[in-house]
């Protein structure tokens, strides 16, 4: 089910570098992400709603600068063809709140062979 917000409301309910990324596809900048280095066992959910989206067990260094994921709660995101910028990428989206949050990629490790690559940002995360 989405969650039905305005603008304004979001505006008001996430923080400036969260509002860029989620709701105008913003990325933030490599390397900075607060999520990028976690180890730590848990459940990575949407910043803005609080779905899970993606588990620790499946996060892995891309060296993209960007946490990234080999696989998702694929009930709970969306996928778009995104060919913004002259490029053909495929959107991350929460499908919940409908809040962007990366692109998926087809060099990732096995056996799926995706990588979500996820802005740190859009992500907060929960012990299992």
């Amino acid at each position: 089910m989405k969650i039905p917000k305005t603008e304004n409301e979001w505006k008001k309910k996430l923080t400036r570098e969260r509002y860029h990324v989620m709701r105008e596809k913003g990325t933030e900048i490599p390397f900075t992400g607060k999520l990028l280095r976690n180890k730590d066992k848990r459940d990575y959910t949407c910043g803005a709603c609080g779905t899970k989206l993606f588990s620790s067990d499946t996060k892995f260094d891309s060296g993209t600068g960007w946490p990234s994921f080999s696989d998702a709660n694929k009930k709970n995101i969306e996928l778009k063809e995104d060919n913004s910028y002259g490029m053909h990428r495929i959107e991350v989206i929460c499908k919940k709140c409908k809040s962007h949050l990366g692109h998926l990629f087809d060099d990732g490790p096995g056996p799926t062979g995706k990588r979500y690559c996820i802005n740190s940002c859009t992500l907060k995360f929960k012990k299992k």
